[in-house]
């Protein structure tokens, strides 16, 4: 598929993607909103997002509840704003001293960069080595690997951890999930090693190729807006930004 060819998915759509793509273990509603919880790891498994921009006439009183159910899991409210946000939601929660953190780019285009890799295997959940990789990024923690290692038991769809070996070494990983058309990459790494050899363009071919033999034309991720690096070689596969998100906290004073 090329990119004159190439429909874009909806934000609505990248949205109900991204919860199937990382699960967690306690999910519920109130209203258009929807509550995730795991272990604090990851965002997204533990954050609220709005499924409907529309209106919410009950949005005020629906923010300090939705506080007590994470109160209750010992977990502090962690509010995802994507354009899937109801009119004040973030004026609401500026008022009562959330603040924003970074933004992050929602990514997306067609599988037109997929081709096979030598030396890549795709394993169906994150072994030690493929783990080992993963802990030289500076945004892992416990929880998180924890999150991970309990993920593909949780999954109802298509998943792969792809790893690539050079020397018999684990160098870079990448995991696809595939909905639909749709295949969303995460955890993609390089090892300190490894870098500057390409390796991250090597398996994020695989990965598209994995996803292609699943029944998907559209690659899509997230990324830091701060991450110049990635999301430069991101568009040199023929992805384009299509939205953004940001996590607003509870303030801490």
């Amino acid at each position: 598929m090329s990119a004159d060819t190439w429909t874009p998915p909806t934000a609505a759509q990248l949205e109900q993607a991204s919860h199937n793509a990382v699960p967690a273990a306690r999910t519920g509603f109130d209203g258009p909103f929807l509550l995730r919880a795991f272990l604090g790891g990851t965002g997204r498994a533990n954050a609220i997002s709005s499924l409907d921009p529309a209106p919410d006439a009950e949005l005020e009183a629906r923010i300090p509840r939705i506080e007590a159910a994470y109160a209750r899991q010992g977990l502090p409210a962690r509010f995802r704003s994507t354009p899937l946000d109801p009119p004040g939601l973030t004026d609401v929660l500026e008022a009562r001293g959330y603040v924003a953190d970074k933004d992050s780019l929602v990514m997306a285009g067609p599988l037109s960069f997929a081709a096979q890799a030598e030396g890549v295997a795709a394993l169906t959940g994150p072994d030690e080595d493929w783990l080992s990789v993963i802990a030289t990024a500076d945004y892992q923690t416990p929880a998180r690997r924890e999150e991970k290692q309990r993920a593909p038991a949780m999954m109802l769809h298509p998943a792969a951890w792809m790893l690539l070996r050079v020397g018999g070494r684990p160098a870079a990983t990448a995991q696809v999930a595939v909905e639909g058309r749709l295949a969303g990459f995460f955890d993609v790494a390089v090892h300190p090693d490894f870098r500057r050899q390409g390796l991250a363009r090597r398996i994020l071919a695989a990965s598209a190729a994995w996803a292609r033999q699943h029944g998907a034309d559209t690659a899509w991720l997230q990324v830091s807006a701060g991450n110049t690096p990635a999301i430069t070689l991101y568009q040199m596969l023929g992805l384009r930004e299509m939205y953004r998100y940001r996590y607003f906290l509870p303030g801490r004073g």
